[in-house]
C-alpha cells in the first residue's frame, strides 16, 4: 500500500496556511502534507523539511526539485529543530507539522524490520547509520523484567510478562534475529493463539503491540517528541501553529499535556477542542488513517 499523507484537508485548514510564510514539517516522509504546504505558502514561502530516515527524505526530495517554494531539506530528528534554523539564520517560523507516525512505505519494507508480516532482520531503525541498538540486540541483550517493561509501557500489552519469559525462553535455543521468530515467540506466549490462528482469533495480529514497543524504544519515540514540543516550541511566531497527528494513545497523551501546560501557563491556545480523525471517507480510502489524531495548538506569546 502506498503511503497516503492522513487528516490532509484538516491539518492544511487548522494550520491556517498563506503566501510567503515558512513552515516546518518535522517529519517530511514521503511528502503528502509537504506537496500541499508549498502549494499554500507559494513561490514566496518557505518549507523546512526534516526527516530521521536518510532514504525517504532523499525519495521526498526528488519527487519536489521542481516545487516553486524555496525548501531546505535535513537530515535530522524533529527534536534538532533549533539547530537546524541556526544554520539557516531564521529566528521564528509561522507553522510547523509533525506527523509522528510510520509511514507504509517504511513499514512495507522488509529490510527495516518494522512489520510482523514481512520476513526481515529485526532492525527497526528509523535512520540505519545511526549507531544506536537494534531491535535484535534488544531482544538479545535486555534482561526479562526490562523486557517486559518496555513491553508493558511502550505497547500497552497486558501479557507483558507471559511474552518477556517467551522471548527468553526461545533466545536460549536460538538468537532472535528476524520479524518471524520474534512474532512466533509471541504467538507460543499468547493461549489460543496457534491453535486457532492469530488473524481469525484476534482483532490484532498478537505480535503488533510487542513489535510497536520495540519500535518506539529502539528510536526513543516518546523521548523525541517530549523534547521536540519543548524545543520546537519558542520557535513559532506569535499566532503560529504547530499540529501534531499521533497514532497510539501513549503519543496523543503526551501532545494533550502538553497543550494544556502551555494554555495554562497563557504562552498558547488549543485550537482543537478534541482531537480530530480521519473521516469515513477519508478511512475508505485508507484503513491506515484509522488510528489518526490531529491536535493543534497557537502560540499566544
Amino acid at each position: 500500500m502506498r503511503h497516503k499523507a492522513v487528516l490532509l484537508r484538516e491539518t492544511l485548514e487548522l494550520l491556517k496556511l498563506e503566501p510567503g510564510m515558512t513552515v516546518v514539517d518535522g517529519t517530511l516522509g514521503s511528502g503528502g502534507h509537504a506537496m500541499e504546504i508549498v502549494k499554500q505558502i507559494g513561490p514566496h514561502g518557505r518549507l523546512i523539511a526534516l526527516d530521521r530516515d536518510p532514504e525517504a527524505l532523499e525519495r521526498t526530495k526528488q519527487s519536489m526539485a521542481e516545487s516553486s517554494a524555496a525548501i531546505s531539506f535535513f537530515n535530522e530528528n524533529f527534536k534538532n529543530l533549533p539547530q537546524v534554523l541556526q544554520k539557516l539564520n531564521i529566528s521564528s517560523v509561522n507553522a510547523v507539522l509533525l506527523d509522528v507516525g510510520f509511514s507504509s512505505d517504511q513499514l512495507d519494507e522488509p529490510a527495516r524490520g518494522f512489520s510482523f508480516e514481512k520476513e526481515g532482520l529485526l532492525d527497526m531503525r528509523l535512520n540505519q547509520q545511526e549507531p544506536v541498538a537494534t531491535a535484535a540486540d534488544l531482544v538479545a541483550d535486555l534482561p526479562e523484567h526490562e523486557l517486559e517493561s518496555i513491553f508493558r509501557e511502550y505497547g500497552e500489552e497486558r501479557l507483558a510478562r507471559r511474552i518477556a519469559r517467551a522471548v527468553c525462553w526461545r533466545r536460549e535455543k536460538e538468537p532472535i534475529q528476524t520479524t518471524a521468530q520474534l512474532a512466533a515467540a509471541v504467538i507460543s506466549a499468547i493461549p489460543g493463539a496457534r491453535s486457532r490462528g492469530a488473524r481469525p482469533y484476534f482483532k490484532k495480529h498478537p505480535a503488533t503491540r510487542v513489535f510497536q514497543a520495540l519500535r518506539i524504544a529502539v528510536n526513543d519515540e516518546l523521548g523525541s517528541l517530549r523534547e521536540g514540543l519543548e524545543n520546537i516550541w519558542p520557535y513559532l511566531h506569535c499566532g503560529g501553529r504547530l499540529g501534531v497527528i499521533s497514532f497510539h494513545s501513549l503519543e496523543d497523551r503526551i501532545v494533550k499535556r502538553k497543550f494544556l501546560a502551555w494554555k495554562e501557563d497563557g504562552s498558547g491556545t488549543i485550537v482543537t477542542r478534541k482531537p480530530l480523525e480521519a473521516s469515513e471517507a477519508e478511512l475508505a480510502e485508507n484503513s491506515r488513517a484509522r488510528s489518526a489524531k490531529l491536535r493543534v495548538a497557537e502560540k499566544k506569546v
